[in-house]
């Protein structure tokens, strides 16, 4: 893998008087997105938004073709403020601003495990410098692309003091009168399952008006969307977070609109570590990022999550992709044995995937010895084992195995040793404790450590990932969202499948991949497909969130049963279809509604149309990808919702093409 280019900053120092009359204003390199900085009374606060262009006829006397173009501000955020306080000082009140370094960056990287696989970044920046009343430095660094704003806190040393404690912040996001969320609560700590949350894993609520309080109280999750009525939309998250800092996430929001950040709960980790960040100086924190736009294209599209983040470390060998097969997401527990797991291996051999997943209680249910047998079934029939791990440690209660061997550096190289010398590609980590630094060090210990081992790593039962796909090579993916799991648990959750999966792709897997395990084909979602929870999708929409939901590694759902009782054309799509992506591009729909997504591999172009409405839609589909007039190769699902067809059709002179979409079901479209 060849080194990726370094940022390059050209900055022009300003120097400003310690009153602002007016705020600093920082526009993104098309001029459209804004930033605006002031401090007012001793406080630092921002606000941003789009520059919507208008247009006019010119005046008399000029040429006809001549036009005169003004600029509207548009704002998406109301002041918001800025500051954080730590044991060294307060960085919240008190404040002057002793100057401004203007610059710009730019990056071009390659990361073929997210959305876009070749990406060039351009940002004006700003770095504000303010000091306290006791001359104590904190700078805001901002940098503003077309459609994002991405910001951080950078501490300098300050005189003899080398290492702080940041207590919390002043961060925060003041939402216009009118806004509506799509947001998922943060939950209480050591609650649920075997006392294993937080673990991202709560329903989201939907076009919410502000204000609104949260489940638990304690706030929500990130990534959170609002829509501010016809002013467009707006996705804040955070990216950068390593162990170096804690996790957080959006406190609940106040009657005038305003989410400030929020950092962990004393309960998380079982109640063990600070709910702050210990920082050697100078520091950083995580960058927090704003994606807006008028349409959602923006939000399902941005990579800068990624482009503010750099590798951490190199990798030891070319990573590659996987689609495995799983016995337990549809077989559950019982399936866990010798027999079948074999049977699985040989499923993912008839299928042509790359890999397996041995799921948690290998170690007590077939022991390292017979594990050792399976691994070498796999080197017989070209298939690369995964294995669950518990991440415990001791936070939670959860009883699968194999547990006490990832929170141990001793232990966890030992077990790694042991994975590598059998032909293991990857392990996936199981139940982990929050959100705080002391949790945050345990990733990156796994992720570095399985780095020396030539292992991925998936993370399950976990926090968001906040740009690591960029800053660990070797990470994969993390659940962090109600998973196909809750399908086989609940039928609640399968009555509101469809729903979802027309979310998550401009909520949670806009900022990061997602480990979902979907693509369940089985009406009937238990091993002999007569009894469970009953599927309400239909067959092409499940194929279509093999598309939808990105990640670089996929934990399929497929059992023996489908390769026996679906259509043929099915299994050969499942065959074929990739998981990673070289370019992403949104189409249309409505977050928990609808989903119109192209995704493009090589020269081969997928598009997805799903429909999670009560009634049937009609989508006049315009497609640039595709040549006018070309054929393509169309799955739907019939008029009536539940005859899967495989089809041939083609563009009109113009590369449209209309197309209807029964409830819950979907139609994918081929080159």
């Amino acid at each position: 893998m060849r080194k990726l280019p370094a940022i390059i900053l050209l900055s022009l120092c300003t120097a400003l008087t310690p009153a602002l009359a007016e705020p600093v204003r920082v526009l993104s390199p098309d001029g459209l997105t804004y930033v605006d900085v002031a401090v007012d009374n001793g406080r630092a606060t921002y606000s941003a938004g789009y520059r919507r262009v208008a247009s006019a006829p010119a005046k008399k006397g000029k040429r006809a073709a001549a036009v005169r173009t003004d600029t509207v501000d548009v704002p998406m955020l109301e002041a918001s403020p800025l500051g954080l306080s730590a044991t060294v000082a307060d960085w919240t009140e008190s404040l002057t601003l002793t100057g401004v370094e203007r610059g710009h960056a730019s990056d071009t990287y390659t990361l073929r495990t997210i959305k876009q696989s070749a990406v060039s970044y351009e940002a004006n920046t700003a770095v504000f410098h303010l000091v306290d009343a006791h001359r104590h430095n904190l700078d805001v660094e901002f940098q503003v692309s077309n459609s994002n704003i991405a910001f951080r806190y950078r501490v300098p040393q300050q005189g003899e003091t080398a290492a702080i404690v940041v207590g919390s912040e002043a961060t925060g996001f003041r939402m216009p009168a009118g806004t509506t969320a799509f947001i998922c609560p943060q939950s209480d700590p050591m609650i649920g399952w075997k006392r294993t949350k937080p673990s991202y894993e709560e329903e989201y609520v939907l076009d919410a008006a502000l204000p609104i309080a949260s489940k638990y109280g304690h706030g929500w999750t990130f990534p959170c969307l609002f829509r501010e009525g016809d002013k467009g939309w707006m996705l804040i998250s955070e990216t950068g977070v390593s162990s170096d800092y804690c996790a957080s996430h959006l406190s609940d929001v106040t009657a005038d609109g305003l989410f400030t950040i929020a950092f962990p709960m004393e309960g998380e980790n079982n109640g063990f570590g600070s709910t702050g960040a210990q920082m050697g100086l100078p520091a950083a924190t995580p960058w927090r990022t704003i994606t807006l736009g008028t349409t959602l294209k923006p939000i399902v599209e941005t990579t800068i999550t990624w482009d503010v983040v750099r590798p951490l470390y190199e990798p030891v060998l070319p990573y590659t992709t996987a689609r495995n097969t799983w016995s337990w997401i549809v077989w559950q527990d019982a399936s866990i044995v010798y027999a079948d797991q074999m049977t699985f291996i040989d499923l993912a051999a008839k299928l042509g995937w790359e890999g397996c997943l041995i799921d948690g209680g290998w170690l007590t249910n077939i022991g390292r010895e017979r594990m050792e047998l399976l691994f070498q079934h796999c080197r017989e029939v070209g298939v690369r084992p995964w294995v669950w791990y518990n991440s415990n440690g001791g936070w939670n209660d959860a009883p699968q195995c194999a547990k006490q061997c990832m929170h141990n550096p001793i232990v966890r190289k030992r077990e790694m040793a042991w994975l590598m010398e059998n032909g293991v590609q990857g392990i996936k980590v199981d139940f982990f404790a929050g959100d705080k630094q002391e949790t945050m060090r345990l990733y990156e210990a796994i992720l570095s450590d399985a780095n020396d081992y030539g292992l991925q790593v998936i993370f399950h039962g976990c926090t968001l990932p906040r740009g690591w796909e960029r800053m660990y090579p070797n990470y994969v993916s993390s659940e962090a969202v109600l998973a196909s799991e809750n399908l086989i648990f609940s039928q609640h959750f399968c009555d509101l499948e469809a729903q979802n999966a027309c979310l998550h792709p401009y909520v949670r897997n806009a900022v990061g991949s997602m480990e979902f395990g979907g693509t369940l084909l089985q009406r009937r979602l238990n091993r002999s497909a007569d009894g469970g929870t009953t599927r309400r999708t239909s067959d092409v929409f499940e194929l279509a969130t093999a598309v939808a939901f990105q990640s670089s590694v996929q934990n399929f759902a497929l059992t023996p049963h489908d390769l026996e009782h679906q259509p043929s054309f099915e299994i050969d799509f499942m065959r074929g279809v990739p998981t990673i992506w070289d370019e992403t591009r949104y189409i249309d729909g409505y977050p928990g509604r609808d989903l119109v997504l192209a995704r493009r591999h090589g020269d081969n172009w997928y598009v997805v149309v799903m429909n999670a409405a009560a009634t049937a839609k009609t989508y006049n589909l315009e497609l640039p990808m595709f040549q006018p007039q070309q054929q393509l190769v169309c799955l739907s699902d019939g008029a009536d919702g539940r005859m899967p067809t495989q089809t041939m059709v083609r563009l009109s002179k113009h590369s449209a093409l209309t197309v209807s979409v029964q409830p819950q079901c979907a139609v994918v479209l081929m080159k």
